[in-house]
């Protein structure tokens, strides 16, 4: 069985395509792909192009996430400014637990060739490839309570947080 491989990141979305040349898979290859959330195309090699492996990420949810809430607020402060601006995200070192979230506007002309860029409804998120590694599947939140308001960080890579929710340790 000839297998080629090829990755893609696009949106901040990481699309693993496998194309299988002449030869169908094992049933256990197929099971193990298939839970891995790992296409398999059966397209022939000629013709491949980057643009397939672009549509093939159309419908993948976003690195990093915002709520209702999150982007209303967040759109509403941007629109505040006047300007052309876009989220920077990301992570220092610091905090109780370990590690702080950062978060600002920032021009765009100031984006970075290895930022990735994070679309969400319409707003734009440029996080550095390091703070995505620990950033990937988070959910950003806002909520206007009196009392615990504020943004909040749902983080699937955090192995614990500070009481406050603005440190973590991975």
């Amino acid at each position: 069985m000839n297998i080629t491989m090829t990755s893609h990141l696009s949106c901040s979305c990481l699309t693993l395509i496998i194309m299988v040349h002449g030869e169908a898979l094992t049933s256990e290859l197929e099971d193990f792909l298939r839970t891995s959330n790992i296409r398999v195309l059966t397209a022939p090699p000629a013709g491949w192009a980057i643009q397939k492996a672009a549509a093939a990420t159309q419908n993948l949810t976003p690195a990093v996430t915002l709520s209702e809430n999150a982007l209303r607020h967040l759109s509403k402060l941007r629109e505040e400014q006047n300007k052309d601006l876009c989220l920077r995200i990301g992570v220092r070192q610091g905090g109780c637990s370990g590690m702080s979230y950062v978060m600002d506007f920032e021009e765009r002309t100031n984006i970075r060739p290895d930022d990735s860029i994070i679309d969400n409804g319409g707003f734009t998120m440029v996080c550095d490839p390091k703070s995505l590694l620990f950033l990937f599947g988070m959910q950003l939140d806002y909520s206007d309570a009196l009392i615990g308001g504020g943004f909040s960080f749902n983080n699937p890579n955090a192995t614990s947080s500070c009481g406050c929710g603005k440190s973590f340790a991975a």
